[in-house]
């Protein structure tokens, strides 16, 4: 066997195991389900279809993130790339400097995930996620690789560079017109994450009074206790500082999460509703129209529709958001869970740059966030995953009866929603309603009939 065909055999067999494409880019356990080979391929693999000379790479501060961003940059480097090393970045600092540059880019990071998880998230030329078909070419690039054919001057180049960190802070600012923050008191938590070298300087240069919390990463201690997804610990510092809000990063800080300064939350769905009316107001929400996810709270929709705001709704990712949001030529878009994409300013959701805005407006409107989030109510939702022996594509034909009379029976005050995993034998059922007690009950009903339906 020749050293090419064996090579290509080796990656085959290992490519069985390796993590495919989900939501946001390729994610698992790191060095187990996603491993420096795995990472080493996708590289090579990214570099073969993205059409790129140069790319730009960062990473949050998990422990294992270094080692798969040495593995990934060397698969840039076998194919030939330019690679240029950001270090410990946000996911949309990584996205504006491929934007500026006209580059590609990719972040190693699981976002929000424990610190045992790692991922990689890619961006085309100009900083925009990968859209489906060009994921599937980069799928079928990781199953056809060969043996490395480059060398000597055909090798690629790896170098450190930061400068452009600092243009993305001054961008910034510049998002919200250089205007000060002079009085707010703003708590933010970093995550342990991407964004603790870079929270506190955003919000001080913006004059803002700032504490922050969850800013010393170890490696082991991102989104632990901490962040958007467990943002008790910063409602107790709003509250304990006598803060105007507080303010939640992810692990890669593309997804804010805020706090009002009785330390209730303020989910994506709310802050999105703040910033469209901001907007809408300013005549700076193109069309009138903000643009949601299938998950999005029916409150959102109820309160845009009373205050003249049309709704585009996407499947569940963010890069679904984005597309919508540059076919219609809108302006505003995002997710429950705090990814929230400003298209005017950014390619990606960001949550520095969110967190920014929102702060612009309690400020500029002397309003606190509470009374700006006010304008929608959030119904409850209940939302339940149901695991089935196996994936059954039938599946919503053989319940469409069973969700049409739920639906028939919440009429306009609730929602139904029945989602099948893209990638495992789960069903979703999400069920809104005016109340928890009828949510609860309707999405019982739909468990069983998804049951019934996948045992028979």
């Amino acid at each position: 066997m020749s050293t090419a065909s064996a090579d290509a055999s080796t990656v085959a067999s290992a490519d069985v195991r390796r993590p495919r494409f989900g939501t946001d880019g390729v994610r698992g356990v790191a060095n187990t389900e996603l491993t420096a080979a795995h990472a080493l391929a996708l590289g090579r693999a990214a570099a073969q279809v993205l059409g790129a000379t140069e790319f730009v790479v960062g990473r949050d501060p998990r422990r294992s993130s270094r080692m798969l961003e040495a593995a990934f940059a060397a698969g840039l480097a076998a194919e030939g790339m330019r690679v240029e090393l950001l270090g410990d970045v946000p996911t949309p600092c990584v996205a504006y400097v491929a934007q500026h540059r006209g580059c590609a880019g990719a972040m190693i990071s699981a976002s929000h995930n424990p610190f045992a998880d790692n991922g990689i998230k890619l961006f085309a030329v100009g900083g925009r996620k990968l859209a489906d078909d060009v994921e599937a070419r980069v799928d079928r690039a990781l199953d056809e690789l060969g043996a490395p054919t480059r060398s000597g001057a055909e090798v690629g180049v790896l170098v450190d560079g930061d400068a452009d960190v600092s243009d993305y802070v001054r961008h910034l600012h510049e998002a919200i017109g250089n205007r000060r923050l002079d009085g707010l008191t703003i708590v933010v938590d970093a995550a342990n994450g991407a964004g603790s070298g870079l929270a506190r300087q955003v919000f001080a240069d913006a004059g803002a009074t700032v504490h922050v919390i969850a800013d010393r990463p170890d490696g082991v201690n991102i989104n632990d206790g901490c962040g958007a997804t467990h943002p008790a610990a910063l409602a107790a510092a709003v509250v304990a500082e006598r803060a105007d809000l507080g303010l939640a990063l992810d692990g890669d800080a593309d997804r804010l999460i805020a706090v009002d300064h009785a330390g209730a939350i303020v989910d994506g769905d709310h802050a999105m509703a703040i910033l469209a009316l901001d907007l809408k107001e300013r005549g700076e929400l193109h069309e009138d129209t903000v643009v949601v996810t299938v998950m999005t709270n029916l409150g959102f929709r109820l309160a845009m529709r009373a205050q003249g705001v049309n709704v585009v709704e996407t499947a569940v990712g963010d890069r679904y958001v984005l597309a919508a949001l540059d076919a219609g030529h809108y302006s505003l878009g995002g997710e429950q869970s705090g990814h929230v994409i400003l298209r005017d300013k950014a390619t990606t959701g960001d949550g520095l740059l969110t967190g920014l805005l929102l702060a612009d407006t309690v400020g500029r409107r002397g309003r606190s966030l509470a009374e700006l989030a006010s304008v929608m109510t959030s119904l409850p939702q209940v939302l339940l995953n149901v695991r089935l022996a196996e994936r059954r594509p039938d599946l919503l034909d053989r319940l469409a009866a069973d969700i049409a009379e739920a639906e028939t029976a919440l009429g306009e005050t609730g929602r139904v929603l029945v989602r099948p995993s893209g990638t495992e034998p789960v069903v979703r059922v999400m069920v809104e309603a005016p109340t928890a007690d009828e949510a609860s009950a309707v999405a019982r009903r739909l468990v069983a009939a998804v049951e019934r339906v996948g045992a028979t």
